[in-house]
Order: structure tokens, then C-alpha cells, then sequence
């Protein structure tokens, strides 16, 4: 089905060019045998992550659509669903975690930069009487929270908290996509990536990150809210260090994310939302064959109770605490894992702040050199960075 999809795609890009481009937001990308290649790579990735073997059997329909009706209830009454903020308690302090230089070996894998290895005991429960509470407990891998960490010795610099994206959450791969070098040397900023639940060494299986976002829906929100807990616990811990500033950077699940962590955390002085999902139930359903959003409607994976718990890690249930001059979004025109209807959606939550469109898909941001500058612009607007009067080093 790649090669269809990508055609219509590129078909109705050609179409909607032809109409007067100024009514149109987000743009419509100029259709290109550049764009085809960028949507083809896209639809190739949705092609394996919609293999039938990850489809859910009727089991699986039935135990999930237990678990949301039943916490739909239990959140209703808990007060979770009107106030999503109470849904997550304050996670106790991090004090001492356990951090150890990067090995010699590790450096290979990164391009030589240097770097720390972070790590703690997260300490995340899921509610008492929660569906699915202690299957998510059963999780060992994943009670052990990780981050990379780059920070320069001597006096205080501001923290940059970059949240990655989805089916990562390694040092190899995380350092180059949030061009660290640049970030860390150029910009004199201290960085720290955290991993996410189910991901890099906190995965749970060979396939690891879709034991976070699937059509388990209980799983997704106990991933997102651990998420939130950990990540909370590692800002305290960089506030205790002198942080003097603190900003948060996510890009695809990441960007999400930080929008989250935006309406959530006080303190913060920007937060970046690269590539973001925004819905999960509307991703969900958007990118689910006929025959699963059939059968995930009849037994309550989508529909009002799925969207009802969802609201408790909805970045667009909660209002931005980030200062508007803070709030930065970019987005890719030929998006087709986050589509750009996502990316809107946060823009218009959060006020219409600066956001940046480019004519790529969902991994071009990668190598789409605009961003670069956009990412700096926007931390040197919130008072993160200044930029350097001298070019640039090479950046990773």
C-alpha cells in the first residue's frame, strides 16, 4: 500500500498547490520527487508498524474494553477527568542518582562526544484500583529510569531537557538527533536526555516502545504518566545542581511529551514541541484499518470512554504554564506518522506562539538544515542561550 498512498498524497499536494495557497494553513507542500521520497519513507515505516502481526486478537479486545470502562469510572469519580493535573501526584525529591562516565566504547557509537550515564530507581506507581496496575508494575526493565547527560564544570549554565521520540531513547541515536554538539558547545548549554518508559534499556520486550503506545490503552496512559513522573523527578535534580534556567525540547513522542510537561510544570522557560502527536485516540483511530476502528469503537478502545481517561495526559486538557514567549512548535508539511492537523491543534491550545512549517515528512527533520536555526532562535528568545557571533562547529 506504500506506493498508492504516497501517490494519492502527492496528487492532492499537486491539486491544492493549484488552489490560491494563501487560504491554505497549515501550507500545502510544493509537490516534488523530493516530497514522493520523503512519503514513501513514511509510509514504509506506518507499512511495519501496522503489521498484522500487531494487531489485537478478540481476547485482547475484551480485556482492554474491561479496563477502560472501568476507568472511565474510577476516573470520573476521582475528579481526574475535570482536573487532569490532580491525576499526577508530586514525585518525591531526586537527590543522588547514580551517574558514571560514558565508556571508551560507547564513545564510537556517538561520535566522540562525551557524555554521562544517569540513572535511578523511578519509584512510579499507577493509582490504587487502577485496570492494569500491576501488569504495568510487572514491567522490571522499566522501574529503572536512565538519561544521558552533557554539562560543563564550573559556574551554573542552563539546562536544556531534550525528550525523544518514539522506538529510541539510546545515546547513538538521541545525541545526533538533538544535535548535541551544537546544543552543548556551541551554546554552552548543559543537556540531559532522559529515556522514556519502554524504551532503550527500560524496554520490556524485542519491540520494546509498543508497550507504550498502542491499542492498550491503559498501558499508554501509564507510560505517559511515568513519563511525566520521572521527567519531573530529573528537573528537580537539575534545579539542585543551579540550574539558573531550564528548558524542555521533545521531538515526535517527545514533542508531545513536552507539551504535556508545558501545563504541568511551573518554572520552565521555554518548551519546544518538534514533530508532535498531539491526540493519541484520534492518531489511533487515523491510522487504524477499517476493520480494527470497527472493533475498536464496538469494544471501547476508541469512542467517549477512551478519549474521557485520555484526558489526564492530554497536553491539550491543561493550559500552558510555559511564558508565551517560551512556547515553540515545528512541524513537517508531509508528516504521515504525526499528521500536521497535530501539530495545529497544539498551536491553537497554545495561543498561536511561533511555529515552523517545513516542506518535509516526519524523520526530515533530521536533515532539514532550517530547524537548526529555528531551535536556536527559540531558545536564544527565551533567554536559554545567546547565539554565537562565530560560525558554527560541525554540528551531530
Amino acid at each position: 500500500m506504500t506506493a498508492p498512498r504516497t501517490a494519492a498524497f502527492v496528487a492532492r499536494s499537486w491539486a491544492r498547490s493549484r488552489q490560491d495557497a494563501t487560504t491554505a494553513y497549515p501550507p500545502t507542500p510544493p509537490p516534488s520527487a523530493g516530497l514522493a521520497a520523503q512519503v514513501a519513507m513514511d509510509e514504509l515505516l506506518l507499512a511495519v508498524m501496522k503489521s498484522p502481526r500487531r494487531y489485537p486478537h478478540r481476547a485482547d479486545y475484551e480485556r482492554v474494553g474491561r479496563e477502560v470502562l472501568e476507568a472511565a469510572d474510577l476516573f470520573e469519580r476521582r475528579g481526574w477527568v475535570a482536573d487532569p493535573a490532580s491525576y499526577h501526584p508530586d514525585p518525591p525529591a531526586l537527590s543522588s542518582p547514580a551517574i558514571e562516565a560514558c565508556r571508551p566504547f560507547d564513545l564510537a557509537w556517538t561520535r566522540g562526544i562525551p557524555y554521562e550515564h544517569l540513572s535511578f530507581e523511578s519509584g512510579y506507581e499507577p493509582h490504587a484500583d487502577e485496570p492494569g496496575r500491576q501488569r504495568w508494575l510487572d514491567g522490571t526493565p522499566n522501574r529503572t529510569a536512565h538519561a544521558w547527560v552533557l554539562r560543563h564544570p564550573g559556574r551554573p549554565r542552563p539546562w536544556l531537557v531534550c525528550l525523544h521520540g518514539f522506538g529510541t531513547g539510546s545515546a547513538m541515536l538521541d545525541l545526533p538527533a538533538f544535535r548535541a554538539v551544537r546544543l552543548h558547545r556551541d551554546l554552552q548549554l548543559n543537556l540531559l536526555l532522559p529515556v522514556l518508559p519502554c524504551h532503550g534499556p527500560r524496554k520490556l520486550s524485542r519491540l520494546g516502545s509498543d508497550s507504550l503506545l498502542s491499542f492498550d490503552v491503559l498501558n499508554s496512559i501509564h507510560g505517559i504518566a511515568q513519563g511525566v513522573w520521572d521527567v519531573r523527578r530529573l528537573l528537580d535534580w537539575v534545579r539542585r545542581e543551579g540550574a539558573p534556567a531550564v528548558g524542555l525540547y521533545g521531538i515526535s513522542l517527545g514533542g508531545y511529551m513536552a507539551a504535556l510537561m508545558a501545563g504541568l510544570e511551573d518554572g520552565l522557560d521555554c518548551a519546544i514541541a518538534g514533530i508532535p502527536a498531539t491526540d493519541l485516540p484520534r492518531l489511533f483511530f487515523h491510522h487504524s484499518p477499517p476493520h480494527i476502528r470497527r472493533r475498536a469503537s464496538e469494544h471501547h478502545l476508541a469512542g467517549e470512554e477512551a478519549n474521557r481517561i485520555h484526558r489526564t495526559v492530554s497536553p491539550l486538557a491543561l493550559e500552558p504554564r510555559v511564558p508565551e514567549r517560551g512556547r515553540f512548535i515545528y512541524a513537517g508539511l508531509a508528516d504521515r506518522l504525526a499528521p500536521p492537523g497535530q501539530a495545529q491543534r497544539l498551536w491553537l491550545h497554545w495561543g498561536r506562539p511561533s511555529i515552523h512549517w517545513y516542506p518535509g515528512n516526519h524523520v526530515g527533520f533530521f536533515w532539514t538544515r532550517e530547524l537548526g536555526d529555528f531551535v536556536d532562535s527559540a531558545l536564544a528568545a527565551s533567554g536559554l542561550a545567546e547565539l554565537p557571533a562565530v560560525p558554527a562547529t560541525a554540528t551531530a
